[in-house]
């Protein structure tokens, strides 16, 4: 094709892939993890060899989005490219009802970690999208070990007294043991994950493997604590009165003020360690799974997927968790590796709902008339092409992210505002900031459109904001 119009090469490329010549997808999906804490978004401390590995193979999307904060929203979501429902075919399901072996091991859509993984059941589960489906279980909290529970200023080797299933202080744990990790879900997951694509590799496949780290507990043997020592650990810029131009709404239920943990310095540097320590450990688990896949011929007829839920907050504003519309919790990872397609980074929007509608058009399939999403391919083929003018996110309100700016309204009509090029973390929340109500009054417009547009209803909470 030499000679020939970049768009006539694009239009070639794209037309084999609808062809189907993707014969196969593995769906990779991490929990709870930052997109800031990988190498390739930049990070410069946690190892994360493996998915880095991958997003030199792949297309980086530097600004991609989830659609709801939690792990059940989200997922729910991207399944089946809604924003706000679970109508219609989810993606396993759309696959499986095309003639593909469709699986999931480990969490996909929500389990309760750690109790669904300490029983070993289903959790939310939607039995319809698989052909078969794989639980791996783990000891979580109660692993011999090291334990630790950081907010409440808690070290001990002893197994009784431990914090767990719907315990108070339960994401504040750590643990860290002697162990080659092969007792942890997620290499379980990678193992049962490995041992079907060699049973399957000679048919189409989606296989999806839901890896649960770097959630809470943090639990990993101690040679993955051993990169990150605590006393190194710098902790996130807090503004003094970060938090007095923050609506009530806004404001984290997680926070230093009601958890303890802003009572210990050190063991905020702690938490750092250990989620960096699970981080690495499920990165190697990744990269189990796609040199198998590599081993076994099947890279050149795969799309690899790779995505967290949602992101974290380890402290920043002296947030913990996932409770907000900020930028660490809302922001994800997200690469795709697809044969045909040069790697590449991009910076324009995706939204996690985008992933259903690129696969079924990566693998020849018709886009089923429930998803809400855009496909991303014309993206995978020019990284300086967009689909949309910005992202969605819902909690307790809705946040708009655009080229420039982030605006946030809650359902009492309090609001948000931040100049992320002048801004990029958020500190200064321009809403009430009379030099920014043009600003303030598009981005409001362009939220009702698109809400609007996608049908959304965003019920309003009774009484003034505050």
């Amino acid at each position: 094709m030499k000679g020939l119009p970049t768009s006539i090469v694009l239009l070639t490329t794209l037309l084999s892939v609808q062809a189907g010549s993707i014969s196969n997808v593995l769906f990779i999906v991490s929990d709870d993890l930052k997109a800031s804490v990988l190498g390739c978004y930049g990070d410069k401390v946690c190892q994360t060899p493996n998915i880095d590995k991958l997003a030199s193979e792949g297309m980086v999307f530097n600004r991609a989005y989830c659609q709801g904060v939690w792990c059940a929203p989200s997922r729910k979501s991207f399944m089946y490219s809604r924003y706000k429902d679970d109508k219609g075919v989810n993606l396993g399901e759309h696959f499986k009802n095309n003639g593909w072996y469709s699986a999931r091991v480990g969490k996909i859509y929500h389990m309760r970690v750690p109790g669904d993984i300490i029983d070993g059941t289903d959790g939310a589960d939607v039995p319809s999208s698989w052909t078969e489906r794989f639980n791996s279980q783990g000891m979580e909290a109660h692993s011999p070990g090291d334990y630790a529970c950081l907010n409440q200023n808690i070290f001990t080797t002893e197994l009784e007294g431990r914090e767990s299933t719907k315990m108070p202080n339960r994401m504040f744990v750590s643990v860290s043991y002697e162990g080659d990790g092969s007792d942890q879900p997620d290499f379980k997951t990678a193992d049962k994950t490995i041992e079907l694509l060699r049973k399957h590799k000679d048919k189409p496949f989606f296989i999806a493997a839901g890896l649960v780290r770097p959630h809470y507990p943090n639990v990993a043997p101690e040679q993955y604590f051993a990169p990150y020592p605590w006393q190194q650990i710098e902790l996130p810029e807090v503004p003094k009165n970060d938090l007095a131009d923050i609506p009530k709404a806004g404001l984290a239920k997680t926070k230093n003020a009601t958890n303890l943990i802003g009572k210990y310095p050190d063991n905020q540097k702690r938490m750092w360690s250990a989620y960096y320590a699970t981080v690495t450990f499920m990165d190697e688990q990744v990269g189990r799974i796609i040199s198998e896949l590599k081993r076994l011929g099947l890279r050149d007829s795969t799309a690899i997927v790779f995505l967290s839920d949602h992101g974290y907050h380890l402290g920043e504003h002296t947030f913990w968790q996932k409770s907000n519309l900020h930028e660490e919790v809302t922001r994800v990872p997200l690469i795709i590796a697809a044969p045909g397609f040069k790697p590449a980074q991009t910076d324009a929007f995706a939204e996690l709902v985008d992933i259903y509608p690129t696969l079924a058009e990566l693998a020849g399939l018709p886009i089923p008339g429930n998803v809400q999403g855009t496909s991303l391919v014309p993206i995978l083929g020019n990284p300086d092409a967009s689909v949309r003018d910005g992202a969605l996110s819902f909690n307790n309100g809705t946040a708009l992210r655009e080229n420039q700016f982030a605006y946030i309204r809650y359902t009492d009509d309090s609001e948000e505002l931040y100049d992320m090029r002048l801004d990029p973390k958020q500190f200064t929340n321009l809403a009430k900031n009379p030099e920014y109500a043009i600003q303030l009054r598009k981005l409001r417009s362009n939220l009702d459109a698109r809400l609007k547009a996608e049908s959304i209803n965003i019920q309003k909470k009774k009484g003034k904001a505050k």
